[in-house]
């Protein structure tokens, strides 16, 4: 066979192929694919609990793993000088109820002699000008005392008030629900003055799950959605959290971005310091260009689909993207809707004759 022959057969045979090919359309769509990223989980809420005041351990009422609820006694403390302090309290508050008894009594005293000496005034004669000026003074006077000795008592009645909300702090709570995590204290331990936390606790029945997108993909980040994530622990077992807080600040040295997913947790079989594996949604910001993978045609010098125009093949080079179901993403000189062959090949050459 020559040459002519068999570049003619050729032709013949490409031809015959490109006659019988599928043609299939260019889709345009959002497309979703999911990454698997690493995550940690946190306590939704967490606490060192430390003693208002200086005093001595009591009673402690949990342990490590006790499941606590908002303002259950978790420990309770004695201070002797808050109760000799109250004591003189006590005393204080008796002192000034009778010195302001004393005073009031005076100035009912001095009162009535007022009142006496106001009514003899009417008979000419009958007391001195200057009598009735002083006793009104001396009232003046009674009735000054009876202030002081009134505001004497609310000061005392205040120090007594902060005082009980001192002894109110000798039995400590939990601020919320949740497990202790941490006891470091003992009956006869001395606490108040600083060093380490008298308990940890922490609220697992809710979990925060902090995943670290990276940067090329926190556009397609959606609050709400629901998210799929294994953890070592169980395996084969999926579970899901909601992705609710987003922190929109990079990581200068990772290049990417925390994000905050809700995770409930009422039997408590995950936990803080999990290290869960993430089926991460990344969505793209625009629409992407789709084609079945069969259509992309890849050779040593060029990767490229065949587009059908006016009834002839075109060769349009394009780049592939990541996955899309049973598609895959592609780059290049298309448009949605372009009519492409389905199984093309490199003999199939441009120009061709496409029905």
């Amino acid at each position: 066979m020559n040459l002519h022959n068999a570049v003619a057969l050729l032709t013949l045979c490409a031809f015959q192929q490109a006659r019988g090919a599928d043609i299939v359309k260019v889709i345009s769509k959002s497309a979703e694919r999911k990454i698997q990223l690493p995550g940690e989980f946190q306590p939704y809420q967490q606490v060192a609990i430390f003693a208002k005041v200086s005093g001595f351990v009591d009673k402690v009422y949990v342990d490590v793993g006790s499941m606590v609820n908002t303002g259950q006694l978790l420990a309770s403390l004695v201070a002797p000088e808050l109760n000799a302090q109250r004591r003189k309290a006590a005393a204080e508050v008796r002192t000034a109820e009778a010195q302001r008894h004393e005073a009031r009594a005076k100035a009912t005293a001095a009162e009535i002699t007022y009142e006496r000496l106001k009514a003899a005034s009417a008979t000419a004669g009958a007391i001195a000008g200057n009598e009735l000026t002083q006793a009104r003074q001396q009232v003046e006077a009674a009735q000054s005392q009876v202030r002081a000795a009134e505001g004497s008592i609310e000061a005392v009645e205040a120090s007594v008030a902060a005082l009980k909300d001192m002894e109110d702090y000798l039995k400590v709570t939990a601020p919320f629900n949740g497990v202790i995590t941490e006891r470091n204290v003992h009956p006869g331990a001395l606490v108040g003055g600083g060093g380490k936390a008298m308990f940890q606790l922490e609220q697992s029945t809710q979990l925060r799950l902090v995943v670290s997108v990276p940067e090329v993909d926190v556009g397609g980040i959606v609050k709400g959605a629901r998210v799929s994530f294994t953890v070592p622990a169980y395996p084969g077992e999926h579970f899901t959290g909601t992705i609710a807080r987003v922190s929109h600040s990079l990581d200068g040295k990772t290049r990417s971005m925390a994000v905050e997913l809700d995770v409930m947790n009422p039997k408590s079989r995950l936990a803080p310091g999990m290290y869960p594996a993430v089926s991460w949604p990344v969505r793209s910001p625009k629409a992407s260009l789709l084609v079945p993978p069969g259509s992309i045609v890849t050779t040593t010098e060029r990767t490229f689909v065949i587009r059908v125009r006016e009834g002839k093949a075109e060769w349009v080079d394009v780049s592939n993207g990541a996955p899309a179901g049973e598609l895959v993403e592609v780059f290049g000189a298309l448009q949605p809707g372009d009519a492409i062959l389905k199984r093309p090949n490199d003999e199939i050459r441009e120009g061709s004759a496409i029905k």
